[in-house]
């Protein structure tokens, strides 16, 4: 039978193509089957809300599509397909294929399968009519073969943007649509830029009895907008993302919501809680109202409190909230006087200074997941011996759940109470000053220990009958129905303060210096007004006021994210900042749980990043299927980092990317002294939607000169994903200002690129679980003389100039390595022409400078490059070029870690090292 006419104009002729350099075998190939074995990416991104500022009446975009060798190339034809026409009108705009050499950085390109990769582009205009434009491509081999659609082949949804007004509407009847006439609304300023700022109250019925006051006002309905996104309640204490289109619906009480106009701008609601007796959330109804949700515990009339924002940006909106937040929560008037003199007298102590370093960005170990709830000391001698014979240097160590008194052995968690100050007998025999001392004498290197307990005593409260009970005044409260329902003893309101200055006295003369206090929601669970009134503040305070009294910073808030305690205790600036578990726990043995837990952190701290607090993203293990995806994601958050290893079980290399040992001896990790959190652009990303997690934060050094915007990149899907990664997407990169990508961990080099380039940066692929990090240093340029001769006396002749751009790329093989530069103040030296490049960081490793002329000065010892620490030069073996890999030639690599050790340096007074290049 012969083949049909379809068919046949289905088949490419192939014969005598080269491929590979070698003869094609096959005669015919059929198109569908080069086209299975293609790829395409496109800038903006289809499945992603991408918007455009009112300033930019035009958006380029850019498409890579790429076949494979193992076929003869093709003259492939792109089409970008929209509806941004004046009647909606869907049509099709042809792509034009660009040449150009300064193409995207393709990550780990010799890994990935050969391939030919075209470029295309196309400037779209943005339409005249309001509303969003949708959008999506198609492909073919030649004008002779079928169209591909794009969103098939991905499974991605079309494209959408979102041109933003000129002109945007001013009041808030134009964003939200049928509100109540029960809300007072007032126009506040704002003191954020491009932001609209409202106040919004409404009043609450008091409480009767036990029975609090709970009143329903609704926001109405925002008008025009196609997604939103909301952090709500996903359990009592914790908060969560939820992402949706069209109606709003969380499933959760939410604390805060956003939604993404037609228009492109952002409305911004927050509920506000904690000021007096209250607590408000949003709930929707089935009408798509936003409902306001208000708890009023006082026995008087009470107020919800909500504040609306309209931005062009999210995090501009969600600023101005927030600011107006904290002037409504008024940390010091909610205050006792006593309180307040207490705080001060701390502060005028200066205790943030005094152990930060240690604390915030030292490595830490818990005993948590390592070692089970079957807790004794024996298991953390050991633990701790173990360590030392991996020479893992841990600074922090919290001994958690399952060391204190407590009675009802072997009953549920829930239903043990806490007895006495003092570690049980069982596991702690000797008591925990002998377990605290023996720890500090084995080993030094441990410089703060800290201990669990929850909130209110254990997770059953006290025990009615142990040394506790008979020692203060307690109170037996109802608990609102659940896993934790039923009554528990606590200690009450009266001696909550007297207890708290009394144990943790016990604690720091047992050596222990820092707690790690859980449980903090169990305020929240208390079913009836008057214990609410009673024990909210009373327990926030008094556990504030001791914590700081005896242990400074070091205290770790947990289970914490109720909305009384973000307002409350976590919002005000009027005390050190505090750190405090951002999500629900790390899960093992639930594999399903680790990408949600990445992302959770990420969009949770959209709002947290806000507050007076450090976010803590959880401990994780070294040694697991999930353990790299972690870490990066502990490396980058801007909060401390702990593992909970099984003892034995230790990823040393991994352990190692994340640290740096410091002239000291100790080691620290690199922390960014910014707080990472999910990118502007994926803010309304579903975490469904198969698209890359993008967490943005940011370093700076502590000259004004350094600056590193670092972007951690996870692949949160079920399957591989691949996306072009813009340069607009890092924080902080500035118009005007060039800057050098460094990837990790291929430690691949971009040369210099500008928010204008052509293409955008980097080319990414990543499997299941698979991670990177990108980090942009800006560039300083340099005018140098070059060497183009050599006299018969040795010495040389400058006749030409040459620009040399530098960049800082901090240390090399570490997950964060910019954040160990300190400063960067480099000055080209006009009496000899030389550059000097002067850095200094504060810990050991191989620091890595991006030197744009460095293949040809060459690394000719003394000649062109002297590296010297403390006027010393250093060995030459320590200095090298990193031509390994993509853009490495131009990576000067110095190993200051083995030059100190080899040059036999001592510390000083300080913990940080000057590095001085001299160049040219």
């Amino acid at each position: 039978m012969s083949l049909s006419t379809k068919y046949i104009r289905s088949l490419t002729m192939v014969a005598g193509h080269l491929v590979n350099g070698k003869p094609f075998q096959l005669k015919f190939v059929r198109a569908a089957q080069m086209l299975l074995f293609s790829n395409v990416l496109c800038d903006p991104p289809l499945g992603q809300a991408t918007v455009i500022p009112p300033d930019q009446h035009t958006i380029k975009f850019t498409v890579l599509l790429e076949s494979s060798k193992s076929f003869p190339e093709q003259n492939w034809e792109a089409v970008l397909w929209h509806n941004g026409h004046d009647n909606q009108e869907w049509r099709e705009l042809a792509l034009r294929e660009t040449e150009s050499q300064s193409v995207p950085l393709a990550i780990e390109a010799e890994s990935r399968p050969r391939v030919y990769r075209r470029w295309f582009s196309i400037i779209l205009s943005g339409p005249s009519r309001p509303g969003p434009v949708y959008f999506t491509l198609k492909y073919r081999l030649s004008s002779n073969d079928t169209w591909r659609w794009m969103n098939e082949h991905s499974n991605l949804k079309d494209g959408e943007l979102y041109f933003q007004s000129q002109n945007p509407p001013g009041d808030l009847v134009d964003y939200l649509r049928g509100f109540s006439q029960d809300l007072s609304i007032s126009q506040v300023e704002s003191e954020t830029p491009h932001t609209s700022l409202w106040s919004l109250t409404a009043t609450v019925k008091a409480a009767e009895g036990q029975a609090s006051g709970v009143t329903d006002t609704s926001l109405g309905v925002p008008r025009s907008f196609s997604r939103w996104f909301s952090l709500v309640r996903i359990w009592s204490p914790w908060l969560g993302p939820r992402h949706g289109k069209g109606q709003f619906a969380p499933t959760e009480d939410a604390v805060l919501a956003s939604f993404l106009r037609m228009d492109g701008l952002h409305l911004v609601l927050l509920a506000v809680s904690g000021v007096e007796d209250d607590l408000t959330v949003f709930k929707p109804d089935a009408h798509g109202n936003v409902i306001v949700h208000s708890r009023n515990d006082s026995t008087e009339e009470g107020q919800a409190r909500v504040i609306a924002a309209v931005g062009s940006t999210f995090n501009t909106a969600l600023a101005a909230v927030m600011y107006h937040a904290r002037k409504i929560v008024r940390g010091d008037d909610a205050m006792s006087q006593a309180v307040k003199e207490e705080m001060k007298a701390t502060l005028d102590n200066d205790v943030k200074a005094k152990w930060m370093e240690n604390w915030y960005d030292g490595l830490t170990y818990c005993t948590w997941n390592a070692l089970g709830q079957d807790l004794h000391e024996q298991k953390i001698f050991d633990a701790l011996d173990i360590l030392k014979e991996k020479d893992i240097r841990i600074t922090n160590l919290i001994i958690d759940d399952n060391w204190q008194s407590l009675d009802n052995h072997g009953e549920s968690q829930f239903r043990r109470g806490w007895t006495d100050f003092e570690a049980n007998k069982e596991g702690f025999p000797h008591g925990l000053k002998h377990t605290a001392l023996t720890i500090r004498d084995k080993h030094p290197n441990i410089q703060h220990i800290a201990v669990w307990h929850a909130l209110l005593g254990y997770w059953g409260g006290v025990s009615p009958t142990g040394n506790i009970a008979k020692t203060y005044k307690t109170r037996e409260v109802r608990k609102s129905k659940g896993l934790a329902g039923g009554t528990m003893t606590v200690v009450h309101e009266d001696d909550v303060p007297r207890m708290y200055d009394d144990c943790y006295k016990f604690l720091l003369a047992s050596g222990i210096d820092s707690v790690k206090t859980d449980a903090q929601f169990f305020l929240d669970l208390m079913d009836d007004a008057d214990d609410r009134r009673r024990f909210m503040k009373t327990y926030q305070d008094a556990w504030t006021i001791a914590s700081l009294r005896y242990f400074s910073i070091k205290a770790i808030s947990c289970m914490s994210q109720i909305p009384q305690n973000l307002f409350h205790t976590q919002l005000p600036t009027n005390k050190p900042r505090l750190m405090v578990r951002n999500s629900d726990d790390f899960f093992p043995d639930v594999p399903s749980s680790h990408p949600f837990h990445i992302f959770t952190n990420a969009l949770t701290s959209l709002l947290t990043s806000h507050l007076n607090v450090l976010p803590d993203w959880d401990m994780f293990q070294t040694s697991h299927p999930y353990s790299s995806f972690h870490a990066a994601a502990r490396c980058i958050s801007g909060g401390p980092i702990y593992i909970t290893d099984t003892p034995g079980s230790h990823n040393l290399p991994l352990i190692n990317s994340m640290t740096a040992p410091t002239i000291n001896n100790t080691t620290r990790i690199l922390r960014p002294n910014a707080i990472a959190k999910c990118i502007e652009q994926g803010v309304y990303t579903a975490y469904e939607e198969d698209r890359f997690l993008k967490i943005g934060t940011y370093h700076t050094g502590s000259s004004a000169d350094y600056g590193a915007s670092i972007l951690g990149i996870f692949n949160v899907s079920e399957r591989a994903l691949a996306e072009l990664v813009p340069l607009r997407e890092f924080v902080g990169v500035k118009p005007g200002k060039e800057y050098v990508v460094r990837a990790y961990p291929s430690e691949e080099v971009a040369p210099p690129m500008d928010l204008d380039n052509e293409f955008p940066l980097v080319d990414l692929r990543l499997e299941e679980k698979g991670w990177g990090i990108l980090t942009a240093v800006p560039v300083r340029r340099f005018i140098l003389p070059r060497t183009t001769t050599t006299t018969t006396t040795g010495g040389h002749n400058y006749n030409k100039e040459s620009a040399t751009d530098i960049a800082i790329l901090g240390l090399l093989h570490k997950m964060t390595g910019a954040a160990a530069v300190v400063g960067t103040p480099s000055t080209l030296l006009q009496s000899n022409g030389q550059l000097k490049i002067s850095t200094t960081v504060k810990a050991l490793g191989v620091l890595g400078i991006y030197i744009s002329t460095l293949e040809s000065w060459g690394v000719e010892w003394g000649e062109h490059v002297l590296v010297l620490i403390r006027e010393r030069v250093v060995p030459v073996h320590t200095v090298t070029v990193g031509k390994r890999r993509v853009g490495g030639e131009r990576v000067l690599e110095i190993d200051v870690e083995a030059a100190w050790k080899e040059m036999a340096f001592q510390p000083g007074w300080g913990n940080e090292v000057e590095v001085v290049v001299m160049v040219g």
